[in-house]
């Protein structure tokens, strides 16, 4: 049995659940299996998993394929994730802008609704969730608006600290201090809610939503207004202590005239927008669509380059510590400048000094711009329905 499922499948009756979410583990891990397969990678009986499985089915959480022929004995018969088995709400609070997002057992994003603002406030998120919920929940067929089980949100921690940085009123960022937001939303929404910082939920989106080959190890910079990252250890999301594990921003790394910077310095969206605004141009268009920007070249080339030499030495740091299969670039960004940063990124990885280090893939993420709302809705449906997701999150 793949380890990243932990513990093997136990044929006792307490242990069900455990058993309901492994089959469901392994059922998203491999797109369908039988019976047959899922009892040889677990070690339950026979009975077992068609017992377990039957349940699923019943459930609506597995759809029976068609029979597979030409073998000895009957024909297999696999099973796959129902899309409409369970849904689940992912809320991004971002510095620029809210997403939320209504979200398919298979991860696919059924409506979404966006939220420009110049900054975050607790009241603006509350009304924006107040008139963007109900409207994605109408989306729904009636008989499976019960089936939305969870709602996840991705945020920044202590907003109130950058201030400075997003321009701010520190008045109003203070709000977030003294306001559960958590427990605001759960209210609101009649669901159970799930916090964590929102690059950590970007990387895990990848890890659960994630298509191609997965790496068991790899560190993940998702960029945003500040870029973040996210760290996955032997097949599972690592939070660390406080949650924010693998957050690379504040990480030195050389700046473009040679002085030590935080990476948030040179990488992240913020400086773009910065020095797009320096010529006396708005930057809004970065925050309201990822798909499409109109960027002058010389700034567009300038910020990749500061953004390609600070990740290669935040990876270089990294790679001395870790050893790590890969490391995957994905963000608030249209693909084609996701790929030129990925590119290079790599070429000046190479251009360091490598010795004594296991060079790390470097590739792009396979979610997009939508990670941190995918990854907000992955956290619900991580803690009910998969196995040893070890996501540090606060539960309302």
């Amino acid at each position: 049995m793949p380890d990243m499922f932990g513990p093997r499948g136990s044929n006792q009756s307490g242990m069900r659940a455990h058993n309901e979410r492994l089959v469901l583990s392994l059922v998203r891990q491999h797109t369908a299996l039988a019976k047959s397969d899922i009892a040889r990678m677990t070690g339950l009986s026979a009975q077992t998993v068609s017992v377990i499985m039957r349940a699923l089915e019943q459930d609506g959480l597995l759809l029976r394929g068609e029979p597979i022929r030409g073998r000895i004995g009957q024909p297999s018969v696999p099973m796959s994730l129902d899309a409409g088995g369970a849904y689940f709400f992912g809320l991004k609070i971002g510095r620029r802008s809210a997403d939320l997002a209504l979200v398919d057992f298979l991860g696919r994003v059924r409506g979404a609704r966006r939220q420009v603002y110049r900054y975050p406030t607790p009241d603006a998120v509350a009304a924006f969730v107040a008139d963007a919920l109900p409207a994605l929940t109408a989306t729904l067929p009636r008989g499976q608006r019960d089936r939305v089980v969870g709602m996840g949100v991705a945020m920044p921690f202590q907003l109130w600290s950058w201030v400075q940085d997003i321009g701010a009123p520190q008045s109003e960022m203070d709000a977030w201090r003294d306001r559960d937001i958590q427990a605001e939303l759960a209210a609101l929404a009649g669901l159970p809610v799930h916090v964590q910082n929102d690059a950590t939920a970007a990387c895990g989106a990848e890890l659960v939503f994630g298509t191609g080959e997965k790496p068991k190890d790899f560190l993940y910079f998702y960029f945003g207004y500040f870029i973040g990252g996210g760290l996955v250890l032997n097949g599972q999301l690592f939070t660390g202590r406080f949650g924010n594990a693998a957050g690379v921003g504040p990480m030195p790394v050389p700046g473009p005239d040679g002085r030590m910077r935080r990476l948030m310095s040179v990488a992240s969206l913020s400086v773009l927008a910065h020095a797009i605004e320096a010529t006396g141009q708005s930057a809004d268009q970065l925050w309201e669509s990822p798909d499409r920007w109109e960027i002058s070249e010389p700034i567009l080339d300038s910020w990749m380059t500061w953004a390609a030499d600070g990740l290669a030495s935040a990876i270089l740091s990294a790679a001395t510590l870790l050893e790590m299969q890969a490391v995957l670039i994905d963000g608030w960004m249209p693909v084609e400048i996701r790929a030129e940063v990925v590119r290079r990124t790599e070429a000046a990885f190479y251009r360091l000094d490598l010795s004594g280090v296991d060079p790390p893939a470097i590739r792009a993420g396979t979610v997009g711009a939508e990670a941190r709302a995918l990854g907000a809705a992955a956290i619900p449906l991580s803690q009910r329905y998969l196995i040893d997701q070890n996501a540090a999150v606060r539960e309302g």
